[in-house]
């Protein structure tokens, strides 16, 4: 990870993040767009307009995200595992720092 520190590095493995998310969340945020409401994106400038504590605690802020769901987006803590969703996490949090880059 690149120009910024992630609080659970050793506890999450990215590829296997990156893998949750494609068979988990692609379908509605492939390359960290949104097909059904445009602005609330996976970008850094949308998640901190959209998710509470965002700006104070960026990876609760996704965990609770992911495991809750909010409007159309579904809840995942009945479907991934604790480390499932941290790994998940760390993915999106890293390539929202990134700005969604294919090779980042």
């Amino acid at each position: 990870m690149l120009g910024f520190a992630f609080p659970y590095p050793a506890l999450a493995d990215i590829d296997n993040g990156a893998k949750i998310f494609t068979n988990n969340c692609s379908s509605c945020h492939l390359g960290g767009g949104n097909i059904l409401i445009a602005n609330k994106t996976l970008s850094k400038e949308a998640l901190s307009q959209y998710l509470d504590n965002y700006n104070t605690d960026s990876i609760e802020a996704i965990i609770h995200q992911v495991k809750n769901g909010k409007g159309a987006m579904p809840a995942f803590k009945n479907k991934l595992s604790e480390q499932e969703i941290l790994e998940v996490t760390a993915y999106v949090f890293q390539k929202a720092e990134q700005g969604w880059q294919e090779n980042s």
